[in-house]
């Protein structure tokens, strides 16, 4: 066999491998989207298993018999829970994320161009805090909210979505990576700090922002622990989860649910693919 027909079957193998992995990854997509589609009776058909004979299979089929838009119909207008519910996932996202850009751009600007004492040891801080899982800073944070007399509101949840370091660890990183002629000649002209900051930094890591802005967008918009510990109101509940409460009671409501909780941030991530892959490209090039 030669060189070349080897080369091209082994090209073959690796395509077929990486399309096998997609569609693996994307059946559960593709079943939640095809799914919303069928009516409830058909989805409660595919889904019934209560009465099902042992060793028997379920029969699910991935096309709907007929395409149907009243389990959205059911979503959007005859539930207003749901679109309440879409509207307290709002409220807490939309705060953190103009939030968490407004401090971490201010303290990654710190971390990398002021000099001050200890800057390195309280940066090395913010890394062991990023690092923390979530579930071992739910109980500091409760804490703290309790204190401040916040809990079962949406600002103990906000708060600590504002000052997580995340944020200003990727700044960070992304304003090292910008030349620092450029400071050196702005300090030459007589330009301060807010001068620097406004003027040159902000301008030039605009897809660094960008990156983060989505970042934080993805992770507070399916929240879940947070809600659970802080908001006991079940009216102030995010969609997030409340999805799971909707599956519970009707699974096919669930489907078009889901399907109507995803789109935002595929939109965003559509909208913003590029800005995401340059920021967090450029982060990895100077540490």
């Amino acid at each position: 066999m030669s060189k070349q027909r080897v080369q091209r079957w082994k090209s073959r193998f690796w395509w077929l491998l990486f399309l096998a992995i997609t569609v693996i990854y994307m059946a559960p997509l593709i079943i939640t989207f095809t799914n919303s589609f069928m009516s409830s009776t058909e989805v409660e058909r595919n889904y019934n298993v209560s009465g099902m004979e042992e060793g028997s299979y379920v029969d699910m089929n991935l096309i709907p018999e007929k395409v149907t838009l009243s389990q959205y119909a059911e979503l959007l207008f005859d539930s207003p829970v749901y679109l309440n519910m879409f509207w307290n996932s709002v409220k807490i996202t939309v705060p953190i994320v103009v939030g968490q850009i407004i401090v971490s751009t201010l303290a990654a600007y710190a971390f990398t161009v002021l000099k001050f004492k200890g800057k390195e040891l309280l940066f090395f801080l913010y890394i062991i805090v990023m690092l923390l899982p979530l579930q071992v800073t739910l109980m500091p944070n409760y804490i703290v909210a309790d204190w401040l007399g916040i809990t079962d509101s949406y600002l103990a949840i906000i708060l600590s979505g504002i000052f997580n370091p995340f944020g200003v660890f990727l700044l960070r990183q992304f304003m090292k990576s910008l030349p620092d002629a450029y400071l050196e000649a702005a300090k030459i002209d007589g330009a301060g700090n807010g001068k620097i900051f406004i003027s040159i930094i902000l301008p030039m890591i605009k897809p660094g922002i960008a990156a983060t802005a989505m970042l934080t967008l993805l992770d507070y918009w399916n929240l879940v622990d947070q809600a659970i510990i802080f908001i006991q109101d079940s009216e102030k509940q995010p969609l997030s989860t409340f999805l799971a409460q909707i599956n519970n009671g009707d699974i096919g409501l669930a489907f078009a649910g889901s399907c109507f909780y995803a789109v935002p941030m595929l939109l965003v991530l559509l909208y913003g693919q590029e800005h995401l892959k340059q920021g967090i490209a450029i982060t990895g090039i100077k540490g």
